[in-house]
């Protein structure tokens, strides 16, 4: 239950940072507001390295390196596709993808989960599918927006699948490793395309809430991928678009169409079934 409860709230506090990087994104560089938002994100880093310190673990450490590269790509692609408008498209597309590749890795790696949990994982990729059709303002989605977010949830299914290998005694240690890589990717690529690291004040706003809750929702998936299986956890963890298209209903007036509730209620079977 206990691992279920943390990839449930890894899942809302995702999909929140993931609405406030997709607004700094709309008013800066994606690849400056992922960047500085990984940094602006240390603090919260910090604490959770001083409540849940575990030991320095070579393993643990080249599992959390490879997550953070893999997550800042990412968050990158994400970003590109969530600045072009149509959030309630962008990033549920790329949480299914995410979903699918961390539940195959799951799958093979770990035990097979029992019948109810099996049901858990499938209504889990429903919700995320219907929730997917929603289609924001009812326009037309760009080619573009949907191949970033597709390439994202790839990186992200990584990063789900890498940072689930990690164990309970490392403690937080993996998140430094990932953050220092993702960090050091970021400044790389950005050297190599010249971006500035500058976003402005509006940017700033909002890139400051997305780097600190991007932390501890993955403090929160580290802790229930070292309790729980693989497969479960990073399906239930995957469902952070929920929150993402309901805070996009609130703030920008997105449209929600009645296939997308039909996709919160899978959201909401799968949470039960997973626990059971």
């Amino acid at each position: 239950m206990l691992p279920i409860v943390l990839a449930g709230l890894a899942a809302l506090v995702w999909g929140s940072a993931d609405f406030s990087g997709g607004k700094a994104s709309q008013r800066a560089n994606p690849l400056a507001v992922t960047v500085l938002s990984q940094v602006y994100g240390l603090p919260v880093l910090l604490v959770c390295l001083l409540l849940v310190p575990g030991s320095l673990r070579l393993n643990d450490l080249a599992w959390g390196a490879g997550a953070g590269a893999s997550g800042l790509v990412g968050i990158v692609l994400l970003y590109r596709a969530l600045s072009g408008g149509a959030m309630a498209v962008a990033a549920p597309t790329t949480a299914v993808t995410a979903a699918v590749v961390a539940i195959g890795v799951g799958l093979l790696t770990d035990d097979a989960p029992g019948v109810p949990a099996l049901l858990g994982i499938a209504a889990a990729v429903a919700a995320i599918a219907l929730v997917s059709m929603g289609g924001g303002g009812g326009g037309r989605v760009a080619r573009e927006t949907v191949v970033y977010a597709v390439g994202s949830g790839v990186f992200f299914g990584a990063f789900f699948a890498l940072l689930g290998q990690a164990t309970t005694g490392g403690g937080m240690w993996p998140l430094v490793t990932a953050r220092v890589a993702s960090i050091g990717v970021g400044a790389l690529w950005m050297l190599a395309t010249r971006t500035p690291p500058k976003i402005g004040l509006r940017g700033t706003l909002w890139s400051l809430p997305a780097g600190g809750l991007d932390i501890a929702a993955n403090a929160l998936y580290l802790a229930a991928a070292g309790r729980g299986q693989l497969s479960v956890v990073a399906a239930i963890a995957s469902l952070y678009p929920a929150s993402t298209v309901l805070l996009a209903l609130i703030v920008d007036r997105e449209r929600l169409r009645a296939i997308q509730l039909a996709g919160l209620g899978f959201a909401a079977t799968a949470l039960v079934l997973a626990s059971s």
